[in-house]
């Protein structure tokens, strides 16, 4: 387990590869130098005690024909901030996880809670600072498009909104792993390995954490969806996440009916996201529960009781393969058998959902994957 452990520790610190708008100038690509000035006008917020900027220990160089996530985030910055006590974010301006206040001294706590079991007045919240993170430009943050992903010339970082940030973290990691210029078929950074569950959670965290700061509400929780024993997508209502027709598109009524999904259309493994600026070519999300005949019921009660009774978090050869693993069994290609290799509880409702959710690279588009990964999370 200790190894698992230390890969997590480390894997985990730049896991979700953002990029900093301020961090994608020429001369920050130049200098490879990622450490931005916060507004006591120091790198870093090193004035005032929140940070440094820190080179770290280089290993070899990277090649070009490589894979640009690999050691993330060298291939673009050597240079980043390191922050200190519980200031996090790229330039130290914001607070670690759970924490609040100008010097990040105030811990709060804030509880996840089953969609159902919120309000009338709390779900409207929710929808509408969704509405609102789909319509705002991230002043912060941008996305990676290419044409080729061999040729660095045909990279570019485009603006995108708050909650297209945070679905196209999820398309990023996703793409087949290159090395030496060979893709490495189904293989990438956040699936299929001990990753899983710890990158998932932090995606949440970071959406949660913008949608707070977005709105001022820094009670804000997301919510969850709690699947387990239902005969069909309780929460696909209209007043919630929405109905669709038997060809899967959602109902005009619903909050989610016009929203496009960024990345999608195009997935091929040699190029990032080509139409990121271009959303009238970007599909309509679309939703089709219960008609995958492979997949044609939810997880159930004994299904997750069964997989939390595995001991081991994960196993050789730590991949989806894996027997006895309960990281395995919960993200879905191992039975909570332990030993039967079949879809099972996370894999089996995306595939039960169909549509959006069902194509995983570009799955984060959709809400309700926010309200599934939650029930993961917990």
């Amino acid at each position: 387990m200790l190894h698992i452990i230390i890969f997590l520790t480390f894997c985990l610190c730049f896991v979700e590869s953002q990029f900093p708008r301020v961090c994608t100038s020429e001369a920050a690509f130049r200098t490879k130098t990622c450490c931005p000035l916060w507004k006591d006008k120091s790198p870093c917020g090193s004035l005032s005690g929140r940070g440094r900027c820190r080179s770290w220990t280089a290993k070899e160089s990277i090649p070009q024909y490589n894979d640009d996530r690999l050691d993330w985030p060298r291939h673009y910055y050597e240079n980043t901030c390191e922050c200190f006590g519980n200031y996090s974010g790229y330039d130290c301006g914001d607070c670690r996880f759970g924490h609040h206040g100008e010097k990040c001294e105030r811990k709060k706590i804030i509880i996840r809670r089953e969609i159902r079991e919120l309000s009338p007045l709390e779900q409207k919240r929710f929808f509408s600072y969704l509405a609102l993170a789909k319509t705002t430009k991230s002043q912060d943050f941008v996305v990676l498009s290419t044409g080729d992903r061999h040729h660095r010339e045909t990279y570019r970082f485009v603006d995108a909104s708050l909650y297209d940030i945070f679905a196209w973290l999820h398309y990023y990691s996703m793409k087949t792993i290159m090395i030496n210029s060979t893709f490495i078929p189904n293989k990438n950074f956040a699936h299929q390995g001990p990753a899983f569950p710890g990158w998932h959670r932090l995606g949440l965290l970071f959406l949660e954490r913008q949608m707070q700061l977005m709105t001022g509400d820094e009670d804000f929780a997301l919510p969850y969806y709690d699947w387990r024993g239902e005969k069909n997508c309780s929460i696909c209502t209209d007043e919630l996440m929405g109905t669709n027709d038997a060809q899967g598109v959602l109902n005009p009524y619903s909050h989610f009916s016009f929203w496009k999904a960024i990345c999608s259309g195009f997935n091929f493994p040699d190029e990032y996201c080509p139409l990121a600026d271009a959303e009238y070519k970007m599909e309509r999300l679309h939703r089709r529960p219960g008609t995958t005949p492979y997949a044609p019921n939810l997880p159930t009660f004994d299904d997750v009781e069964n997989a939390l009774k595995l001991k081991d978090f994960d196993t050789l050869p730590f991949n989806e393969t894996s027997l006895h693993s309960f990281r395995n069994a919960l993200e879905g290609f191992l039975a909570p058998d332990g030993v039967t290799l079949r879809r099972s509880i996370h894999n089996l409702v995306h595939i039960y959902l169909g549509g959006t959710m069902s194509q995983i690279p570009i799955s984060s588009n959709d809400p309700i994957f926010i309200l599934h990964h939650g029930f993961i999370d917990k």
